[in-house]
């Protein structure tokens, strides 16, 4: 019965796959879908020596990009044309948003294993960005816990594919104001609830964490955890108060603050599209098994574009959660170990896909099904 479950829901995908088109598409049976242990096994044993994260590539890959960003956003800000203004700003976006999903590492390695690179990576980006570690860790990995993903307790998830049409605009548009979020939520929220226990509990619960879902509420940080939240937060609020005080008074050019937030916009934007097809987002809130939500994630393992708008592993969604602790490194060749072991029939390949366009278009054709419905 539950191979037989899991063939229909392959089916569904493949056929889906294959067609990369807008019209109707299939949805897959996720509730009560059982688990493929021979891919779950496989998946385990087939990556056992692939686990460990490289110091080198991570720091390589991470310094290299926040420098290339830094450089074009410097490059955008003293072009003598929009031209050139215009290409160092899509320089700047690729890279820093490259540089910037290192956070997603950072909520699943063992820090002993990369020992400085959350201190670095907040120091040299994600303070900067107003963009700190905490806002991330101890919300993603909810996410993966196996009985909150795709429920109204998992921060990341809102059945995106059987919601009303305007969601998915209105979905992309708040995310170019995510800037000013941050400067708001850094510049003034955070300071002024030092002084109101209520404010306090609204900004930690409300507004600090980078959640999609309007009806989660975060609970405060303890332990070590608060103290990593604490100088993050205050080093935040010093980048965030330092532009609104410089800017208001002349010293920081407007040209140059208004650059600095249209990348950040951008690097927003380019982020909110790969989540809008990181998964099917078909599940009605229901706990799934694993299997259930690697169908309903997605991987783009082929094309050069997926190097770009999913950097870092991402264009791996699926597989990340069949391994959620596997280095961003590792994840190609785990990709091909399993598709060679369990061949172009398995469940496995059912969350596989071409194009971000495909996908894309999947999304919008479903909730278009839903407007007709």
């Amino acid at each position: 019965m539950a191979n037989a479950m899991n063939t229909l829901a392959l089916d569904a995908a493949v056929q889906d796959r294959v067609a990369d088109a807008p019209a109707a598409p299939a949805k897959i049976r996720l509730s009560g879908m059982a688990d493929d242990k021979a891919m779950l096994r496989a998946a385990a044993e087939l990556t056992r020596d692939l686990q460990t994260p490289s110091p080198r590539i991570y720091w390589t890959d991470f310094l290299g990009s926040a420098a290339l960003g830094y450089a074009a956003l410097a490059g955008a800000i003293l072009a003598p044309s929009f031209g050139w203004a215009l290409a160092s700003g899509v320089i700047a976006v690729l890279a820093l948003y490259r540089a910037s999903l290192f956070i997603h590492e950072i909520t699943h390695l063992k820090h002993s294993l990369l020992p400085g690179f959350r201190v670095g990576w907040n120091l040299l980006l994600g303070i900067p960005m107003m963009l700190p570690s905490f806002m991330y860790e101890g919300i993603h990995t909810i996410h993966h816990t196996r009985t909150r993903y795709g429920t109204v307790e998992d921060p990341e998830y809102l059945p995106l594919a059987l919601m009303k049409p305007w969601t998915l605009p209105v979905f992309l548009l708040v995310s170019t104001l995510m800037p000013v979020g941050l400067l708001l939520r850094f510049g003034v929220l955070g300071p002024l609830s030092l002084f109101s226990k209520k404010l306090r509990r609204i900004v930690v619960g409300r507004y600090s964490g980078l959640q999609i879902n309007p009806k989660f509420e975060r609970k405060s940080p303890e332990g070590e955890f608060a103290k990593q939240w604490r100088w993050q937060e205050i080093g935040a609020s010093i980048v965030a108060v330092t532009l609104i005080a410089t800017v208001a008074t002349g010293v920081l050019p407007l040209k140059a603050f208004l650059t600095y937030m249209v990348v950040i916009s951008g690097v927003a934007v380019l982020n909110q599209v790969r989540t809008l097809v990181a998964h099917l987002w078909e599940n009605e809130g229901e706990p799934l098994t694993v299997t259930a939500q690697y169908l309903d994630s997605v991987n783009v393992p082929g094309g050069f574009l997926p190097y770009l708008w999913a950097p870092v592993g991402l264009r791996f969604h699926a597989l990340h959660h069949l391994l959620p602790s596997l280095p961003y490194h590792s994840l190609t060749e785990a990709h091909r170990r399993l598709s060679e072991a369990l061949g172009t029939e398995s469940t496995y390949q059912g969350a596989n896909y071409p194009t971000l366009r495909g996908l894309m278009a999947r999304l919008a054709a479903s909730t278009m099904k839903v407007r007709a419905g």
